[in-house]
């Protein structure tokens, strides 16, 4: 079973065809992580101007897409040639921590993701959630850059 970390991204959608490539047939899980905004506004501080927002309604909100987003995803890994269900989290702690509490709750054998996400600040090489697992999975992680991301890479190393 592969769990792989999907947030719609051009990494992510390449994570799903090298998963594809690499692993066909195998059963897969399509995670797509969501945040409450009650936790986004504890984390960063934010709460000028919040005080007529319906929090239950925006978490709804922020829960459907991220089953859309799921669904997307699962159906991309079923077109590799993968045998995927579609799931979704609700963040806890960090995203990383999420997904490997994922990944330990499918029993993944592996984990596949992108390089960079559409969301947070991108480091140099890897963003901060596939830096985050590389440092604290305790199984394989498989970290897919998008074409884009590889070519740009691939011409600072020339």
């Amino acid at each position: 079973m592969l769990l792989i970390a999907y947030d719609g991204s051009a990494d992510a959608q390449a994570a799903i065809d090298r998963a594809g490539e690499l692993m066909e047939g195998e059963p897969a899980t399509v995670l797509t992580v969501w945040e409450r905004l009650s936790d986004v506004v504890a984390r960063t501080g934010s709460v000028v101007g919040m005080s007529d927002v319906d929090f239950d309604t925006q978490d709804r909100s922020s829960e459907e897409q991220a089953r859309q987003r799921a669904g997307e995803g699962a159906e991309r890994a079923q077109r590799a040639g993968l045998k995927p269900q579609a799931r979704t989290s609700v963040r806890k702690n960090s995203i990383a921590a999420t997904i490997l509490a994922q990944a330990d709750d499918v029993g993944a054998s592996a984990i596949v993701m992108g390089s960079r996400g559409l969301t947070g600040i991108k480091s140099l090489l890897l963003g901060s959630v596939s830096h985050d697992m590389l440092q604290h999975a305790d199984r394989p992680v498989l970290v897919v850059p998008s074409p884009a991301v590889a070519s740009e890479r691939a011409a600072h190393r020339l």
